[in-house]
């Protein structure tokens, strides 16, 4: 039975580690591309100015804009295309933001305003643009659900994962050299009682580079991966690691649900 395991976490619930117990690779693949791909998150699509007269034309400022990642509410608004209005536009898919600075300043991801508390920049000192003196910016932005599989602007985050490492060393061979250790990028490896050890508080630091395999003159160095994977999860802010898991399991079990039934439907008409 697949298990997961959690090995960190840090204070903002950005970043997460974990092992996928007992998996294997196109399962583990599956899970870091539903994430990557198919969890949903706010971006700001469309742009319309009013006036700019900053240095940077509509296109660059409209392009930075798209960037900001904003927090989502998965619970308040849909996908466009899965929407009532069928990707019209409204208030259930649909957030309008709105921005207007006067020179000299610095405009910043702050500055834009919506209604809805819930929707707003994570970095809110990230720079926009600089305005001089009788500069101006104004302009409204419409902000939508999307999946990071259209465009990297509506990717919730960064996640990679690796095998867990299983190294051996033959006792019986090692002579307690210590080439393996000086060769070791990650201080996996380490010398007690004059003979070579795997330190256990970097065992899951190893990326099985085979270091310490080509560097031991003895040949008492083995290195595998095992069927547990350590995952990598860094969110970009829109969600937080956790409820981009929860989303992400929810999104791979209404897929298999859909292509267990079409499979069903595909027998029954042979």
């Amino acid at each position: 039975m697949i298990e997961l395991r959690l090995l960190e976490q840090d204070k903002d619930k950005n970043k997460i580690s974990f092992v996928l117990i007992n998996s294997i690779p196109s399962f583990a693949n599956v899970i870091r591309r539903t994430i990557m791909e198919e969890v949903p998150v706010m971006a700001i699509e469309d742009v319309e100015f009013r006036k700019n007269s900053s240095i940077l034309y509509d296109e660059i400022v409209a392009h930075r804009l798209g960037l900001l990642p904003l927090t989502t509410d998965l619970k308040s608004y849909n996908i466009p295309s899965e929407c009532k209005c069928k990707g019209k536009g409204c208030a259930r898919c649909q957030l309008k933001l709105t921005l207007k600075a006067k020179g000299p300043c610095m405009v910043y991801a702050s500055d834009m305003h919506t209604r809805d508390s819930a929707i707003k920049p994570v970095y809110p000192k990230t720079p926009i643009v600089k305005l001089l003196k009788n500069q101006s910016l104004e302009l409204e932005a419409i902000a939508a659900l999307g999946k990071g599989k259209e465009h990297a602007k509506w990717s919730p985050g960064h996640v990679y994962y690796k095998n867990k490492p299983v190294i051996e060393i033959d006792i019986k061979k090692c002579d307690g050299c210590g080439k393996c250790v000086g060769q070791c990028p990650t201080k996996t490896i380490e010398i007690k009682d004059n003979k070579a050890t795997v330190s256990k508080d970097h065992l899951i630091d190893c990326h099985l580079c085979n270091a310490c395999v080509d560097s031991c003159p003895k040949e008492a160095i083995s290195v595998t991966g095992s069927n547990d994977f350590i995952f990598y999860l860094e969110s970009w802010g829109q969600l937080d690691c956790k409820k981009i898991l929860l989303e992400a399991s929810k999104i791979l079990d209404k897929k298999l649900d859909e292509f267990s039934e079409k499979l069903k439907q595909a027998k029954l008409s042979q």
